[in-house]
């Protein structure tokens, strides 16, 4: 089950900061693991990780935004961002492609 804070639409939506919030109908929903986010730097700017140590291939690039890991999208093969957020528990990721700046609850299944 989805776990939200479910909050009025702030008069001014620039109040409500993108990254951390995301706007259904007049709603604003706060994703409870938004506190994991932490800044950090990419573990590698090579590839996934495993991957790279497999030599598997890979379509798309994710940054963990708890610890820097860097693992494949759920489009590639092996699907290691995905096995990282949810074996190890950090459920966030970003986008790791060049020009996208979105993010990912895991968890929640749901942009931030």
């Amino acid at each position: 089950m989805n776990s939200y804070v479910l909050r009025p639409t702030p008069p001014n939506p620039a109040a409500a900061t993108a990254p951390q919030v995301q706007r259904r109908a007049g709603a604003v929903y706060l994703d409870p693991h938004l506190s994991m986010v932490r800044s950090v730097l990419p573990q590698t700017t090579q590839g996934c990780q495993e991957c790279l140590q497999s030599g598997s291939p890979w379509l798309h690039l994710r940054l963990c935004l708890t610890c820097g890991h860097v693992g494949c999208c759920d489009s590639s093969p092996s699907r290691h961002a995905r096995l990282h957020a949810l074996g190890i528990g950090h459920p966030i990721v970003r986008s790791f492609e060049p020009g996208e700046d979105w993010r990912w609850c895991y968890v929640d299944e749901i942009y931030l």
